[in-house]
């Protein structure tokens, strides 16, 4: 699988695009227009589009502990 600009690998993607879609499914506003009613694929879609990135204490936090979960923190 090809990486996506702006990370260093797939599973950093794969946890943007989790929490991402964890807050849409919480109510927060979408910040792409989509026609996708899924959150997973709205999540996809707003990271392509460059307006979600994984913040750089969360990538430290990944990498301090990799065998915890992550705490819960907003997607910058």
């Amino acid at each position: 699988m090809k990486l996506m600009n702006g990370f260093d690998s797939n599973y950093r993607y794969v946890i943007a695009a989790a929490r991402r879609a964890r807050q849409i499914t919480g109510g927060a506003p979408l910040l792409v227009d989509t026609s996708a009613r899924k959150p997973c694929k709205i999540a996809q879609e707003e990271i392509a589009a460059g307006k979600v990135h994984l913040a750089a204490k969360e990538k430290a936090e990944a990498e301090a502990s990799p065998a915890e979960p992550a705490s819960e923190s907003s997607i910058s």
